[in-house]
């Protein structure tokens, strides 16, 4: 399995959506129930501020080649490695030579 090395720039956000299952009924009552075996992935919204445009291209190359399907090792800011996927990303030129990349990674938890 590859391993993102990058170092995000600072800033980075973390959030949690716990994954559950609701059932409403109809006098207003709500039962909930944690859904599956980890029922709180991470996702992480990162940039990767002032690379130049060969780093910037390592970085999107590395994600296009995983194409939001095969996973990746990545150790969060928090220092916790975990296996993630990116499913969207984008890339600016912010002067010649110098570039930003924003991605969310999203925790995963396959084999």
């Amino acid at each position: 399995m590859a391993t993102f090395t990058w170092i995000a720039s600072t800033g980075a956000s973390l959030t949690i959506r716990p994954t559950v299952r609701r059932v409403a009924f109809g006098d207003g009552y709500e039962q909930r129930l944690a859904f599956g075996i980890n029922t709180q992935p991470e996702v992480w919204s990162l940039e990767f501020r002032g690379k130049t445009t060969t780093e910037a291209a390592a970085i999107d190359a590395f994600l296009r080649a995983r194409g939001a399907v095969e996973s990746f090792t990545w150790t969060t800011p928090t220092g916790i490695v975990g296996k993630f996927i990116c499913e969207e990303w984008s890339r600016s030129v912010d002067e010649p030579n110098i570039e930003t990349v924003r991605a969310t990674f999203k925790q995963v938890f396959d084999l």
